[in-house]
């Protein structure tokens, strides 16, 4: 597993390139990955907007934010994501928040599908899905590990799916309004 986060880790990008390197793909009209689709590029263009709009209104818990302050070892918090990913679109900017409030800790993202030796050590009920919090030590050493989701927002879609049987758009819908409505506080909770 170690060899696996260190290789991962050596293609990794900060927040701020990973954003600028989606961006980029946007002006070209692309999504992120092998697979490309119009549907993939409408999601990581909405998904875009709400990182904006979440970067400048979430505010991390005074709480949440004197836990990481008193951190008195250094971390890494690799996460694996895509841009096209509601989840992601709403959880990352506030793990960068969260970052942001200690100095020990270092956030480093990579690309799901780029990492596919790493995704499939921590897959969820068999599924790719993502987001993925890796905790590290300095050594590379796996902590811990969070994601997809909260709890409240994975009860929502296990709930629709065993009434509906699939994840379609309304449950998409929900699912976005469970989240703005939450305003990222399970998210730093857990």
């Amino acid at each position: 597993m170690k060899s696996i986060i260190e290789k991962s880790l050596s293609q990794s990008y900060s927040y701020t390139a990973y954003r600028n390197h989606i961006k980029t793909l946007l002006k070209e009209g692309k999504s992120f990955g092998k697979e490309q689709s119009e549907a993939l590029t409408h999601y990581s263009e909405l998904n875009e907007a709400r990182m904006n709009r979440l970067e400048k209104t979430i505010v991390v818990l005074p709480e949440i934010i004197n836990k990481l302050q008193s951190l008195d070892k250094n971390y890494i918090w690799l996460v694996l994501s895509e841009g096209w990913c509601g989840d992601a679109a709403q959880i990352l900017p506030i793990i960068k928040l969260m970052s942001e409030a200690s100095e020990n800790i270092d956030l480093k993202l990579v690309f799901r599908d780029e990492n596919e030796e790493l995704i499939n050590l921590f897959l969820t009920n068999g599924a790719k899905s993502i987001p993925k919090l890796l905790v590290l030590d300095e050594s590379f050493n796996l902590i811990n590990h969070w994601g997809p989701r909260p709890e409240g927002a994975k009860n929502l879609i296990i709930e629709y799916k065993a009434i509906h049987g699939i994840v379609d758009e309304a449950a998409k819908i929900a699912l976005q309004k469970w989240y703005l409505d939450d305003k990222g506080i399970s998210t730093m909770k857990e």
